[in-house]
């Protein structure tokens, strides 16, 4: 190839070609050259003259005589060396191939002994390096580490955090590769409180493992990811990028990944295995054994709450917002401070923390109203959910003291300053009388879909706050009214079900549409929905029919879920009656179950979320309850048993499902679909489902 001389940068062997360039234009350019040095001039010649050869073979399609003009080369270089050529030849078969060796079993106490089958191997090469970004195209970090693994003698892995979903993914070929007499050593630390310890405790009961965890993230911070398979062959690879072990990070994440190979990158190789031992020494990094659980889970929950200044409170936020609830709050300011709209709506999918915003917008409110009252209203319509908007609020605000209650028992607040109220407390005990139209300056109203209800209207049209925040997941009514006449006409913020899903801040899901035996297309059909007594009597009325109903379900739980000692679900049904037969029915069977309706007292309710979480029973077949607000993260099976007229309840029931959670990798959701009243509206249903396509969000819609 000609070379062309241009102003720049150069690390190049000068050859004949190249001298007499710089000779001719050394009027137009100066040039500047170093000695080769000594101790490199090995690695830079052997470079430089691997590049002239590639070339030469290039220009012949021949393999023979490609092979040919190599195996000259080998008898030059004995020339001046002790390589005896006749070793170094390339071979030929009977047909004129060269071959390549790719993989050698052992005939005895192998896998491979019987069948001689190839081992697996990855789809990249082992030999020359690649860059992984997660393209569609290429293959999957999830899938290239199974197949590294199940060929490696050693295993060396440097990560920030191991997430539970991350190594659920590769811990059957960790656990073969290391019951095999594989040696796996992992480094990691306890930072942001990333790390699931539940997937540090399984790791360390694996054979032939070791683990060494830094919990000084005051100095330590690891932000290396690194993956070495080390093969005895001299073909080991190494991953170097961005993926800490995590489900986003090696299946569908942005993720740049370098493969490197020890055979193109022999000095790189070096580099990464001094660096690991390194730090595999260090101080900083301590030995993890199973008797250290208890520590390290310490460690990580108070590092992931080491702002919040009640670490016993369960309410996951930090001192910070998160980037798209920031995001949120930005719009906000945005749309007060230009626009001057001073009522605003922000609908954000169930989990994404609109409680969480909301706090952080009023604490800004108060940074800039320093040494006011800023009295709060804060309504919602049930007890859980403002118990546990109470808690944000003093989390975020690092005040204990803030706020009181009026709902059920709490019924004689200290004080009506900053007030988190139920509708139904709010009307009875008419909370107009007692306050002027100005005394709030900021309210906010929970669940705002909501507001269009004869419950809300006093409470819009009365008070004349400085800000109205209204939150929701659904604004859309199923009555036809809007909300938005409260807020200017307008949405200042959204994160739609699809958005939240695809940008990670809740767990994905797979729905499957089950074809139910039930044919309700004659039943009544009244102010917008089944008659409740009907769709009773239609489950369950006739014996024979809802026990083939019930062994349908049964049977659609044991295709669709991969084991049932996993499963924490929750099933909406139709009534109290519906709901107890189908628990009696799931007893029956083995499955362990229990009944909750919207009559159930906080005791029970709370009795059977431990036993739900704990996975004592394996599902909760509720009625008018479960639909917003009272979330249990660990739930990863939801039964529709009962069509759902409601686009906004059927939402807010998907949601119960759809929080993230430590072994949670997500939500399986089984939906039983027969024949329905001609006025009974299946497309909404589906467009908020698929609004919106992403390869990490699995839906799979099916019939039975």
């Amino acid at each position: 190839m000609k070379f062309t001389l241009y102003e720049g940068l150069y690390e190049q062997v000068i050859n004949n070609e190249i001298r007499d360039e710089l000779k001719e234009k050394k009027d137009q350019y100066t040039s500047f050259t170093v000695d080769m040095d000594e101790a490199e001039s090995s690695k830079i010649l052997s470079a430089y003259t691997a590049g002239a050869i590639e070339s030469v073979l290039e220009s012949t399609n021949k393999i023979e005589k490609k092979v040919e003009i190599v195996n000259r080369i080998f008898s030059v270089i004995s020339e001046y060396s002790d390589v005896n050529p006749e070793k170094e030849h390339i071979v030929l078969d009977d047909k004129n191939k060269a071959k390549l060796l790719n993989a050698v079993v052992n005939n005895i106490n192998s896998k491979y002994s019987l069948s001689h089958s190839e081992p697996i191997r990855p789809e990249s090469s082992i030999s020359k390096s690649s860059l992984f970004t997660g393209a569609i195209n290429e293959p999957s970090l999830q899938s290239e580490f199974c197949k590294e693994i199940a060929t490696a003698d050693c295993i060396d892995m440097l990560v920030s955090f191991v997430k539970w979903s991350g190594f659920a993914l590769i811990r059957d070929a960790l656990k073969e590769f290391t019951y095999r007499g594989g040696k796996l050593r992992v480094i990691s630390t306890t930072y942001m409180g990333a790390t699931d310890a539940k997937a540090i405790y399984e790791l360390s009961q694996f054979p032939n493992t070791q683990i060494k965890i830094s919990y000084d993230t005051k100095r330590t911070r690891l932000h290396a990811k690194t993956y070495v398979f080390y093969r005895k062959t001299g073909f080991t690879t190494a991953y170097v990028g961005s993926s800490n072990l995590s489900n986003s990070a090696m299946s569908s994440g942005l993720e740049w990944n370098m493969k490197i190979t020890e055979q193109d990158l022999p000095d790189t190789f070096k580099k990464i295995d001094a660096s690991f031992e390194t730090y595999w020494n260090s101080k900083e990094f301590e030995k993890f054994e199973q008797q250290d659980y208890a520590r390290l889970k310490i460690a990580l929950d108070s590092e992931k709450y080491k702002d919040h200044p009640d670490p016993v409170l369960t309410y996951n936020f930090t001192i910070t917002p998160y980037s798209y609830q920031q995001e949120v709050l930005d719009q906000l300011a945005a749309e007060r401070e230009l626009r001057g709209y001073y009522r605003n709506l922000i609908v954000a999918a169930t989990g994404t923390g609109k409680t969480v915003i909301s706090a952080f917008d009023y604490k800004r409110f108060v940074q800039k109203n320093p040494g006011k009252n800023n009295r709060l209203l804060f309504v919602a319509h049930r007890e859980e959910i403002l118990k546990q908007s109470l808690a944000c609020y003093r989390g975020v605000l690092h005040d204990q003291n803030f706020g009181d209650l009026l709902v059920g028992k709490y019924q004689n607040p200290d004080s009506l300053d900053h007030l988190f109220v139920s509708v139904a407390s709010f009307n009875s005990r008419n909370l107009t009388a007692h306050t002027s139209p100005d005394f709030y300056d900021f309210i906010v109203v929970d669940e705002s879909h909501h507001d269009a209800a004869p419950s809300y209207q006093k409470l819009l049209t009365y008070y004349k706050p400085k800000i109205l925040l209204g939150m929701t997941a659904t604004p859309e009514r199923m009555d036809g009214k809007s909300i938005l006449t409260y807020f200017d006409g307008r949405i200042a913020s959204e994160i739609r079900l699809p958005e939240a899903i695809n940008r990670k801040l809740l767990a994905p899901f797979q729905y499957f549409c089950v074809t139910d035996i039930i044919d309700l297309s004659q039943l009544t059909w009244k102010n917008g929905g089944y008659v409740i007594s009907d769709l009773e009597k239609a489950y369950i009325g006739d014996e024979k029919q809802a026990k083939k109903r019930a062994e349908t379900i049964v049977d659609a739980v044991d295709r669709y879920l991969a084991d049932l000692r996993d499963v924490k679900g929750l099933g909406f049904c139709a009534s109290i009656a519906h709901a107890e037969y189908m628990s009696d029915y799931f007893n029956q069977q083995g499955i362990k179950s229990v009944v909750l309706t919207g009559d159930s007292d906080d005791s029970t309710r709370n009795n059977a979320a431990k036993k739900l979480s704990s996975g004592e029973v394996k599902f909760i077949f509720v009625v008018d309850l479960y639909n917003e607000g009272v979330d249990i993260p660990e739930v990863n099976t939801i039964l529709f048993l009962r069509p759902t007229e409601s686009l906004t309840v059927f939402l807010q029931q998907l949601g119960r499902g759809l929080r993230l959670c430590e072994g949670k990798e997500y939500l399986t959701v089984l939906d039983f679909i027969g024949q329905a009243n001609e006025k009974y509206n299946f497309e909404d249903r589906f467009n908020a489902l698929l609004e919106k396509t992403h390869r990490d969000v699995r839906k799979e819609i099916t019939s039975g």
